[in-house]
């Protein structure tokens, strides 16, 4: 019997027991059209049946085929809803168990109905991330396609959406499987050698230092692709600069495409910073639009001002944004800024300067829009510039978890390649292949320790 004992938050511990039958909203807890109870555990369509109006039609339904009718109260004398069952048999659903998805009408009081007869014939409402649990533990998903189907709930992006989806089709469990086999086979020509003595060869010693080579080669390739993956993941913050009245506001307002943040001629306008998010080539975009930078005696701006500061220390990319006709003063006032590398000036209000732009100038024009698609490009570029440069159908990994399994491995095999390179005993230099090994298993799963597996799934809503 599975048991897990798991904590999801101060106050609920609770088993992951494999012969309960859990059941969990799939679908968000608010009014809609439709709403998806998930059921899993052996005997389920039994339980549920006399609580069905075609009983028997449940007890006898096909895996994979749809059955509708009402679902009963406790007391089998009043109908809680009208619904359509998804069946799955054992070994053919998502967790690998016997298990009964119920499509029923969005209602808070309806779903709240389902949940309290299935309390009363004896199901249990699942912990977060129990039912990916019980597809990983019935080999159903290996870890990193669990890990998976969170990265896809998170995704913010098409790009990190589809990055995650090509993680759980099983893109680096393949990977990380033909690593292992082509680890297991360099560490199987060391034991034939260690198993017989050295006078039973007539050869020399072999060190298959071309296999183990390659597999390190491959795993740092994976390796620098985190910074790409973690980008697409959790995002840039950018931040607007600049003096007051400079029109951070309404390219704030462009670059969200909405009328967030209030426009004003008067200077001081914005006292606090504003936050938007949008995507830009992928990658998912924090924007605030902050307070002017002044000198200022009014203890609401300066607070303010004090805020935008902060949020400059903290940003992946800083755009200082400046008048045209009055480019040069404003830019004295902002040297600090201009010298950082994170930082890129633009020229605003453009299409009404007065003055002659200077060529190679970002210059847009944050009412119309003119010049906007030329500093998304830079923006972009600024982000990327420390980013390895990735091929477009490379796999890319965004969990810390696996970086650091693929880092050890790594280590580990490096530290291989040394010792053979010096000579040293076979035995010595197995200890660390055996070590990667072990990192490999871990990171997919076939080794992985309760604390691990905690920490994974606690990330998980219920439901999934």
């Amino acid at each position: 019997m599975l048991s897990f004992k798991y904590t999801y938050d101060k106050m609920n511990t609770i088993d992951y027991q494999e012969d309960d039958i859990i059941y969990a909203l799939a679908t968000p807890l608010a009014p809609s059209a439709l709403a998806i109870i998930r059921i899993s555990g052996a005997g389920c369509k039994k339980l549920l049946a006399p609580h069905f109006s075609k009983p028997s039609s449940l007890i006898k339904g096909k895996s994979h085929t749809l059955l509708h009718g009402k679902i009963l109260s406790y007391s089998k004398k009043e109908t809680i809803d009208e619904v359509l069952l998804s069946l799955f048999d054992d070994k053919r659903g998502y967790t690998g168990e016997e298990s009964i998805e119920i499509a029923c009408h969005g209602s808070l009081f309806g779903i709240e109905a389902i949940f309290t007869l299935l309390s009363q014939i004896g199901f249990r409402s699942a912990a977060p991330g129990e039912f990916t649990f019980r597809a990983f533990k019935h080999g159903r998903l290996d870890l990193t396609q669990a890990e998976a189907v969170m990265e896809i709930v998170d995704s913010h992006s098409q790009k990190a959406h589809s990055l995650a989806l090509s993680r759980l089709e099983g893109d680096l469990f393949k990977r990380m499987d033909y690593l292992k086999k082509q680890t297991l086979q360099a560490m199987s020509s060391i034991e034939v050698q260690l198993d017989y003595a050295e006078d039973d060869f007539s050869d020399e010693v072999v060190f298959p230092s071309h296999i183990i080579r390659e597999v390190k080669e491959s795993l740092d390739s994976l390796i620098e692709t985190y910074s790409v993956g973690k980008m697409y993941k959790e995002g840039a913050l950018v931040v607007l600069a600049g003096s007051t009245n400079a029109g951070k506001s309404t390219l704030f307002n462009l670059l969200m495409k909405s009328e967030r943040s209030i426009v004003s001629e008067t200077h001081g306008t914005t006292r606090d910073f504003i936050e938007g998010h949008t995507v830009i080539g992928g990658i998912p975009i924090t924007i605030f639009d902050t307070a002017g930078l002044r000198d200022s005696s009014d203890a609401v701006e300066m607070e303010g001002i004090k805020r935008s500061r902060y949020l400059l220390e903290k940003a992946h990319v800083i755009v200082l944004l400046v008048d045209a006709d009055e480019a040069e003063l404003q830019m004295s006032h902002h040297l600090n800024i201009i010298d950082d590398p994170r930082c890129i000036t633009v020229y605003n209000k453009s299409d009404i300067a007065l003055r002659a732009i200077p060529e190679g100038v970002i210059a847009i024009s944050a009412k119309n829009g003119q010049g906007f698609g030329k500093l998304e490009e830079h923006i972009l570029a600024k982000i990327k510039k420390d980013m390895p440069i990735i091929q477009t159908e490379a796999l890319i990994i965004e969990s810390k978890r696996q970086h650091d399994h693929l880092v050890s491995a790594s280590s580990s095999l490096k530290s291989a390649l040394e010792m053979g390179e010096k000579a040293l005993p076979l035995d010595l230099i197995a200890v660390e292949v055996q070590e990667a090994l072990s990192a490999l298993g871990e990171l997919t799963g076939e080794v992985t320790s309760f604390d691990i597996l905690e920490q994974i799934f606690s990330g998980f809503c219920v439901g999934k």
